[in-house]
């Protein structure tokens, strides 16, 4: 009966190959192989057959099918793991069966069974060819693309499975002489023979256009993670490619070894990683920058041959045969000093900045940078010298660099010409972000290491340094500025006070007091009246002159000081507002009215906004500052409102003492506003 929604039943050989039962066979014909060779001899005629030992051939094969267990622990049912576990499987088996032949084949006998590891050593290798096909085809679904590309891609696979019969079936001679009791065809028909092996070898190598036009179809047509995935295939295969051009030019031990383990195991190891991990590591990176090493591999390799073939011309072809060793020697180091060492690395250092820019020497960079920097004191003209650098260095065609000035204005410089599609970094200054970076979001060249990105922060922290030593420059100018103008206009509106109130008043007191000197004799009732109309002039003119003082510096910090004159500030505001101070130190003059402004502006403030039924006023002493907190249960300050003049004062209040104030919601009980001020104590008193 058929249950919706629910997979059948895994069948026993489902469970082993997708369990630990193939890598624990693996496992078992290692050990196997790595005894049987032990028997074995260097120089025997197995020795002769199989060229050495099988234990590295099913070490292979366990590491391979283990690596096919990883994908069947997440997906039992995964196809492509199957494939993979039965990959591993026959490299086991096929390594034993060279350990058999290794330890088991003499000039005088032939262990039992040796006819069938022969033959199995010898012709199921055709095999892998339609096991590589397959792992294709499946990679990384672990299914058949859809339509006529399914169809042809099981097409093939029939087709391919044909030409490993006639492999199997089709007689082959054996390099190596046997001794009689050693049959290498056991299974082969004798009708068959020259021209089939060639047709199926032809047909298996036509057949595995399928599957690599399966692999383009399937890269063409993904995106984002299956994207990733089928560059974990490219970069094996690009890797597979230069290990047998390099094998090409290293014939020393293990070489053997090595290229089969690269070939065979790191292919198996990508496509799992792939499957199972694909951002493991930035694949395209790794791909890009395997390219790149790569090209400056083969580069310097070219160079190294042309030394060599220099010195070959200069030995043989003019008359090197007459030489000493000693000349030879000599010639040898002489050619080296004077030509291939400094070419190589000049070669060497060429295509590096071809290749990477500039990035290889990063004090050289950031001491340039430095450089120009210092003599350059326009902040969009250093952004500018910032974004040449960062092109020099990464060698890429395009760098934008983007800072925030104070007021939210945007500072930005480019270089080169943006293309369409681009990456953004951001830019920090002291854990916050200041501004951001924009490169090519394309391109080998502006792949990342972590050793670039640290050689990009040093370049961008010296644009966040430039910009904010400019604007600090700037700020230190208009504050000069504006302290100028604020004296020049306290200066007039004392002059003016002076000049049209309290000039006036007082000319006046002194008219009124001639006249009731003159009246005193003749009308002294009139002299009375007019001194007691001066004693209310002289009261208001009295007034008048506290409130200037008052203006210049409230009298109640000179006569309570600064948490008594708070504390009458907050009796004026109501009973719900109360004050609380620590233990505070002698305070500079210039700190209390900052304080005492920034308190009475912050009460003003909740009284005319905030509704609030309790407000507190706390005063602390805080690592060198004055620590002023204005706390109410009000309403708040809605998301998004602009600063009003009073939340504009607070913080100018605060910088001019080079310190800073924030107003931040909730405030007391978690509701309300927090106006927070820190005012250094610093200051000149």
């Amino acid at each position: 009966m058929l249950v919706v929604g629910r997979r059948p039943a895994r069948t026993p050989v489902g469970r082993f190959v997708s369990g630990p039962g193939v890598p624990a066979l693996c496992a078992l014909a290692l050990v196997a192989s790595v005894a049987v060779d032990a028997r074995g001899g260097a120089g025997s005629l197995g020795d002769r057959l199989t060229q050495g030992p099988g234990w590295p051939w099913t070490l292979n094969g366990l590491v391979i099918a283990s690596l096919a267990a990883v994908v069947t622990a997440r997906d039992p049912r995964s196809r492509f793991g199957w494939a993979l576990a039965g990959f591993g499987l026959f490299w086991a088996v096929d390594g034993l069966a060279q350990s058999w032949l290794y330890a088991g084949v003499t000039d005088t006998s032939v262990w039992p069974g040796s006819t069938l590891a022969l033959w199995f050593w010898g012709r199921v290798g055709s095999l892998l060819p339609v096991v590589a096909a397959v792992l294709l085809l499946l990679f990384p679904t672990g299914r058949f693309l859809p339509g006529r590309w399914g169809r042809a891609s099981r097409a093939v696979l029939v087709v391919m499975g044909g030409a490993v019969l006639v492999f199997l079936l089709t007689p082959a001679p054996v390099p190596t002489a046997l001794p009689a009791a050693l049959d290498p065809d056991p299974f082969s028909l004798g009708w068959l023979g020259e021209p089939a092996p060639s047709i199926a070898r032809t047909v298996t190598v036509l057949g595995f256009a399928v599957p690599i036009a399966t692999v383009v179809v399937r890269y063409r047509g993904s995106e984002g993670v299956e994207r990733d995935r089928m560059r974990w295939l490219l970069w094996s295969v690009l890797v597979m490619a230069l290990t047998i051009v390099a094998g090409a030019f290293y014939d020393g031990p293990g070489d053997d070894l090595l290229t089969s383990f690269v070939v065979m195991v790191l292919p198996a190891a990508a496509m799992v990683v792939a499957v199972v991990e694909p951002g493991l590591v930035p694949v395209r990176d790794l791909l890009t920058r395997t390219l790149a090493w790569a090209g400056l591999g083969l580069l310097v390799l070219a160079v190294d041959l042309a030394a060599v073939g220099l010195l070959d011309t200069l030995l043989t072809g003019w008359g090197g045969e007459g030489l000493s060793q000693r000349e030879v020697v000599a010639l040898v180091l002489l050619v080296s000093a004077l030509v291939h060492v400094p070419l190589r690395a000049r070669v060497w250092a060429w295509a590096r900045r071809l290749v990477f820019g500039e990035r290889a020497a990063p004090y050289d960079v950031v001491a340039r940078l430095a450089a120009r920097l210092e003599h350059t004191d326009d902040a969009a003209a250093q952004l500018r010298e910032v974004a040449v650098a960062v092109a020099a260095a990464f060698g890429v065609g395009f760098v934008r660099v983007e800072v925030e000035r104070g007021g939210g204005e945007v500072l930005s410089a480019s270089h080169g010409t943006e293309p369409t599609q681009v990456r953004v970094l951001p830019i920090t200054d002291r854990g916050r972000e200041v501004g951001r970076l924009m490169l090519p979001a394309r391109g080998m060249r502006s792949r990342l290491s972590s050793r670039d990105e640290r050689l990009l922060g040093d370049l961008v922290r010296q644009a966040a340094l430039a910009v904010r030593t400019a604007r600090l420059a700037e700020e230190l100018q208009e504050s000069r500025e504006r302290l100028v103008v604020a004296r020049e206009e306290e200066r007039r509106r004392v002059r003016r006070d002076l000049h049209d109130g309290l000039g006036p008043a007082l000319g006046g007191v002194v008219f009124r007091l001639e006249t009731a000197r003159l009246l005193v004799d003749t009308d002294p009732a009139a002299a009375r009246g007019t001194l007691r109309d001066t004693a209310v002039m002289v009261q208001d003119v009295v007034a008048d002159v506290r409130r200037l003082v008052h203006e210049l510096r409230p009298p109640a910090l000179d006569d309570r000081g600064l948490v008594g004159a708070l504390r009458q500030l907050a009796e004026q505001a109501g009973p719900e507002v109360s004050v609380g101070a620590a233990d505070l130190p002698e305070l500079p003059a210039a700190v209390e009215v900052a304080a005492y402004r920034i308190a009475a502006e912050a009460l003003t403030n909740v009284a005319r906004h905030a509704h609030a039924g309790r407000t507190e006023v706390r005063l602390a002493h805080e690592a060198g500052r004055l620590l002023v907190e204005v706390a109410d249960d009000g309403v708040g300050v809605p998301p998004g409102a602009q600063a009003g003049v009073g939340m504009l004062s607070l913080r100018e209040r605060a910088d001019e003492l080079g310190g800073r104030a924030e107003v931040v919601c909730p405030g007391l009980e978690g509701a309300g506003t927090l106006v927070r001020a820190w005012l250094p104590l610093g200051v000149a008193r």
